[in-house]
């Protein structure tokens, strides 16, 4: 599905929900599935694509003076099985098209629940200069380790309601906008290694022309029940079209899954699981 960018503002929303299908698989993790109350406000971004002034802080929303953190390709996290992490997109919309921040807790903390159901998506949106805010998440990754090669994001941190979150990636749209359809694939530019290690446990999906995909992370949003000992048994429960297969297998040596040319190709589940290509069929 293609939406275009309509100025006419009774198709604002129908455009910002489309913006949201796709910015949310372009996170470093590719974590999918809104948890949104978007919100639109006030504020713009500059002609060159900085923040514009902002003062103050709303309940639930950031503070007005982030940290600056380092930016170093080729560095990465370690010891991710079963971490839990949650993330905040900030979308802002022009005639040209749609372009994203990405706030994640990646590496910094395990997002707690209770700040994260406080976040007011509408503060957030108003001091970031963005159009509409969205929560993703809480997810867990179901890899071990993740290799940043080229890091998108400016690594600024910033505390949001209480969870600190560093930005991870800025992420343009254009103006083709993507399709959140169950086993739909989405094209995501980065440069990321996943690793999943020897003796780890993966679950993957197999597409009619035998493409095989294999899960990065799991969320909680849709069955908030679903746990790292429960997806063994998805199979029964994805309601998979005719030709697509669910298995798991135990891995005899690392497995790397990486993009191609830098860029990764991700499906979700029904569950709003993700998962990333590893092989084309």
């Amino acid at each position: 599905m293609n939406v275009s960018f309509p100025t006419r503002r009774g198709s604002f929303w129908r455009t910002a929900g489309a913006a949201v299908a796709v910015v949310v698989l372009c996170a470093v993790g590719a974590g999918c599935g809104d948890r949104s109350d978007d919100a639109a406000a006030s504020g713009t971004q500059d002609s060159d694509g900085g923040e514009v002034p902002r003062e103050g802080t709303a309940d639930g929303g950031a503070d007005a003076e982030p940290d600056e953190a380092p930016n170093t390709p080729g560095s990465g996290l370690v010891d991710q099985y079963g971490q839990r992490y949650c993330e905040i997109l900030t979308v802002t919309l022009s005639d040209q098209g749609a372009a994203a921040e990405v706030w994640g807790t990646q590496g910094l903390n395990d997002c707690p629940q209770e700040p994260f159901d406080a976040l007011d998506p509408a503060g957030i949106a108003s001091q970031l200069g963005a159009n509409l805010a969205v929560l993703n998440g809480p997810r867990y990754w179901v890899l071990d380790r993740i290799v940043a090669n080229e890091l998108a994001g400016t690594l600024q941190e910033r505390d949001f309601g209480g969870i600190e979150m560093r930005s991870i990636a800025t992420v343009e749209l254009g103006e083709g906008m993507g399709d959140r359809t169950p086993l739909t694939e989405t094209s995501v530019a980065r440069d990321t290694d996943f690793v999943f290690e020897e003796g780890r446990e993966v679950f993957e999906l197999t597409a009619p022309d035998g493409s095989v995909y294999v899960m990065q992370s799991y969320s909680i949003e849709v069955d908030p029940d679903l746990t790292a000992e429960t997806l063994g048994s998805l199979g029964d429960r994805l309601e998979l079209p005719e030709g697509w297969a669910f298995s798991s297998r135990v891995l005899r040596e690392d497995l790397v899954v990486q993009d191609i040319d830098g860029i990764a190709t991700v499906i979700q589940d029904r569950f709003r699981n993700s998962y990333q290509l590893r092989s084309r069929g």
